[in-house]
């Protein structure tokens, strides 16, 4: 798959499927944040959330197998880091 490929896809998935299914990632995140904010008595924003995720998707992509929907998700998630960045 190329990069082009997987941009357009994390791309279709922010703001197509995951968007339907999970609401605005914004909201989402922002939901994230305060329940890890809560469990782990400390402060944790939305980007912080989107931040972490991407963390996760690359620890997942070191192990096993190759899967393409890591780089997608990784791909997504930092495009959400992005947009919460720049409060848009």
């Amino acid at each position: 798959m190329l990069a082009e490929e997987i941009c357009r896809r994390a791309a279709d998935l922010v703001g197509g499927d995951r968007a339907r299914q999970h609401g605005h990632p914004k909201a989402a995140h922002t939901r994230i944040a305060a329940l890890w904010s809560a469990y782990l008595d400390h402060p944790v924003t939305a980007h912080d959330v989107a931040n972490l995720m991407v963390q996760l998707k690359v620890a997942r992509s070191t192990t096993g197998t190759l899967n393409l929907d890591d780089y997608v998700d990784v791909a997504g998630y930092a495009g959400i880091a992005a947009e919460l960045a720049s409060h848009v």
